[in-house]
């Protein structure tokens, strides 16, 4: 087999005969490696720029010719009619061709400025990169939103992810230096998931471009693009689509970078940016808790009990046939082996193809959609029990088969995600404390304050109490100066909001007491005047405890979907931001992925799973 070199931490294969590095893990045109011998620069060249290899080449023998010969000032000419002129080892250059030429003057002049050529890489002062550590600790799959651009520079999810990825090797440098020191770690890698062009490659694009009008069709073409993927979601059919290639996406990179990578023995987490999230969500929602306990359970399990499990699921059917007065289909169902949550799977179309007229199809579906709805309230019920193997979830609206991921992840993390605003329009009311995701103990809500599509999830756990979200430490450490400004001069209206009620209070208290000692059997009277203006004081500081509540909000409990810790948090604003927070609105949306304080929460997080923690806490985090 021909020779391949792994480069870019292993994300990319160069094969060395063609001369064609190839990405590994997403789909990419192959770009060129030249194999650089020669070089030119010029005025307003930076750096040396090698030529082809063809050319080198040809540079190469003429330079031996004339360095065997001693035979100098030697021309050359380019394949684009450009002239290169060896006038001695140390002196050689390259001109350009003349702007206009006609055929009159055909051959190439030496006019302009000449570049200067250069032979073999010494004294080229190129910035090689280092490279990346070779140690893997970690494994994250991310995820898109809608539509196939990323950022307010329209970047796609692997450009995007490229940019994190620079970001997380940077923290690593600066806020793991201890541990990188001490070869405790090495860095995460993030692999991002596509699924935008799968579903648009299925010929929708086709048919919408048949209904769309003609007119602002950039517009149109925009809308189609990007914000219809949000009503495909919700559209069983493409939902179906959407969830099948994240999942078999994710899994088959996953199979793909163990092969790449033998020796990984980390986790793997997942992370998810506006739709993405919901769409993991919903996965993760519906994955089976321990499948291979249950493969093992069910080896080792006498068969006559599985089928007294199938008969229970038949017999469900059966009884709800009755209640149907529609028993005369319990063979139907039977012949299929149709059990309850099968039957909670079908569609119309599913009915039909078995047979059954509309009538009763009528009934049945009925059923199936008055029992989703019951389940939906059971969940969102205060008093309601744990959900935490829902069959089918009732947090998904769209009924659709889920399919399963073939590892647990450790830490699932949202960014500027409306996985709130989904489950409230799915009309879920509460996430009940005791629910957690099956396969994923760990949860981060991770938003900017000026995110439009971002919700919390922290009041659907504790609607009764008003807190707000976790300040996401600054990666320099601190807040922003702005915001320590802020609460400055906010603590200092208070100071001087408290001295002066209290001056008025004495103030007031000492004109009201002034006719008192005049009159008879008042000497105790004071007292409890006095009593009373030291309780009046607390009442006027009745409203500080939120804001005590506020200094320590990580202490709040918020269920066990985070494992019991703090869910929501939020980004500081930038002090441009401040200015107008409708005008940096988009840039909220899209600026995660060169967030230093996001990118340095995820890997905070990641390495606390393996005992491993920074080398200075930040102020403000857990």
């Amino acid at each position: 087999g021909q020779a391949v070199v792994p480069t870019s931490g292993g994300r990319y294969d160069v094969l060395l005969q063609p001369r064609r590095r190839v990405a590994m893990y997403w789909d990419e045109d192959p770009a060129e490696v030249r194999r650089c011998t020669w070089f030119y620069k010029g005025d307003k060249d930076n750096k040396y720029i090698p030529y082809s290899e063809s050319f080198s080449e040809e540079l190469e023998k003429a330079y031996m010719m004339a360095v065997t010969h001693d035979e100098w000032k030697k021309k050359l000419e380019s394949p684009n009619r450009e002239v290169i002129i060896l006038h001695n080892p140390k002196m050689m250059v390259h001109y350009q061709p003349v702007a206009i030429s006609d055929d009159w003057a055909s051959t190439p002049t030496e006019q302009g400025r000449p570049r200067t050529v250069k032979r073999g890489v010494e004294n080229i002062a190129a910035e090689i990169p280092s490279g990346e550590p070779e140690q893997i600790d970690h494994l994250v799959f991310v995820v898109h939103g809608i539509g196939p651009a990323c950022d307010i520079r329209f970047r796609n999810i692997v450009q995007c992810v490229n940019d994190f990825r620079n970001l997380s090797l940077g923290m690593l440098q600066t806020h793991f230096k201890k541990a990188q020191e001490q070869q405790q770690i090495g860095r995460v890698e993030f692999l991002p998931v596509n699924w935008h062009s799968p579903l648009h490659s299925t010929g929708v694009d086709v048919d919408l471009e048949r209904i769309t009008l003609p007119s602002i069709n950039r517009l149109r073409n925009f809308i189609n693009d990007t914000i219809v993927d949000l009503f495909f979601y919700n559209s069983s059919t493409y939902c179906q689509t959407i969830v099948d290639t994240v999942a078999s996406e994710m899994n088959r990179l996953h199979q793909l970078f163990l092969q790449r990578n033998p020796q990984f023995k980390g986790g793997v987490s997942i992370a998810g940016h506006s739709l993405g999230s919901l769409i993991l969500f919903d996965l993760l929602t519906n994955q089976k808790a321990a499948p291979e306990k249950e493969e093992e359970e069910e080896e080792q399990g006498e068969e006559g009990s599985r089928t007294a499990s199938s008969n229970r699921g038949i017999e469900e059917v059966t009884e709800m046939l009755k209640e149907l007065e529609l028993s005369e289909y319990c063979d139907v169902f039977e012949k299929e082996r149709m059990d309850g949550q099968a039957l909670f799977l079908c569609t119309e179309e599913n009915l039909k193809e078995l047979g059954i007229p509309l009538g009763p199809r009528m009934k049945m579906l009925h059923y199936i959609s008055s029992r989703r709805e019951m389940q939906v309230a059971r969940y969102s019920s205060v008093e309601g029990e744990s959900c935490s193997k829902p069959e089918p979830s009732p947090l998904c609206q769209v009924l659709v088969n889920y399919p399963q991921l073939n590892y647990n992840p450790s830490i699932f993390f949202a960014f500027g995600s409306p996985i709130g605003m989904f489950l409230t329009v799915r009309g879920v009311k509460r996430i009940n404390p005791n629910y957690s995701l099956p396969t994923c103990k760990g949860f981060f809500n991770i938003f900017h304050p000026f995110d439009p599509v971002a919700y919390r999830i922290e009041p659907m756990i504790v609607p009764d109490l008003e807190f707000e979200p976790m300040l996401l430490p600054h990666h320099k450490g601190r807040k922003r100066m702005h915001l320590e400004l802020k609460e400055g001069l906010t603590r200092m209206s208070a100071d001087l909001k408290n001295n002066l009620l209290g001056s008025l209070r004495v103030a007031w208290q000492s004109f009201t007491r002034a006719p008192v000692p005049a009159l008879e059997g008042t000497d105790a009277e004071p007292e409890p005047e006095a009593e009373a203006g030291v309780e009046k004081q607390p009442e006027l500081k009745a409203d500080k405890p939120p804001a005590a509540l506020k200094e320590e909000p990580s202490l709040i409990k918020v269920g066990m979907l985070n494992g019991g810790n703090r869910i929501d948090y939020v980004l500081q604003k930038k002090p441009i931001e401040t200015f107008n927070e409708y005008l940096f609105a988009l840039q909220g949306h899209l600026c995660y992925w060169e967030s230093e304080d996001t990118v340095l929460l995820v890997l905070k997080e990641i390495y606390q799973t393996q005992g491993i923690t920074l080398d200075q806490p930040l102020a403000g985090s857990q």
